[in-house]
């Protein structure tokens, strides 16, 4: 097992629980703490990264799966392993358990996403975030839809259940999984919990478990 000075954090969930407000304020709750904090996220900034994200609604399935993963591997190459490296905190918005819930929704089957994700960087910790499905639904109401998905009035409570699932898969990865709910919690008071939880530098840049090493629960 090889290691890597710095820490990496991934924050996934459905829709509107607030992944992104919750990684800004994480990020600047440990500023200053010590190492220093690197925010990012999938699909990257990079070119790959933003035609992945112009053309998610209209590259369905299989070819938007291996699009996603093709994304990630270039992230983990170019920023995420470089940062760590150099013993940064990274956060990312969006990783692993989000491919594994939204190209399940997309008609993926599980096996196919895990053995494309076989070689990724595995996180020190996985944060999933999850909220009611019905508060889910008013966020989702209140902002605008976003995305295809969106248009099913089913979605919110398959990617709450999905989201279950994928923290168990990636426990049975070795993977240290924190769960919140986001229901009646400020993104600061779930950033605290987030903070309060991270585990210490060093941790495996290669994870010797591979997603498709082990049996899935589906």
């Amino acid at each position: 097992m090889s290691g890597h000075p710095g820490v990496f954090v991934t924050v996934d969930g459905p829709s509107a629980v607030g992944k992104s407000t919750t990684v800004a304020e994480l990020g600047r709750l440990l500023v200053g703490r010590g190492p220093s904090v690197h925010t990012t996220t999938e699909p990257s900034t990079s070119e790959l990264g933003e035609f992945t994200r112009a053309k998610a609604n209209h590259i369905h399935g299989r070819a938007l799966a291996c699009l996603i993963a093709a994304n990630r591997y270039e992230h983990i190459e170019v920023e995420l392993e470089p940062l760590l490296a150099a013993g940064d905190t990274v956060i990312c918005d969006r990783y692993l358990a989000s491919s594994l819930v939204l190209q399940q929704l997309d008609g993926v089957p599980k096996p196919f996403v895990l053995a494309l994700n076989r070689h990724i960087l595995l996180p020190d910790l996985a944060v999933i975030l999850t909220a009611e499905p019905e508060s889910i639904s008013a966020r989702l109401a209140k902002r605008g839809k976003r995305h295809r998905f969106h248009d099913d009035p089913t979605g919110p409570r398959r990617e709450v259940d999905l989201y279950r699932e994928a923290a168990q898969t990636l426990m049975t990865l070795g993977v240290e999984v924190l769960v919140l709910d986001s229901t009646d919690t400020t993104p600061t008071d779930v950033a605290k919990r987030i903070a309060d939880a991270l585990p210490p530098p060093g941790g495996s840049v290669e994870n010797p478990s591979k997603p498709d090493d082990h049996p899935v629960n589906s």
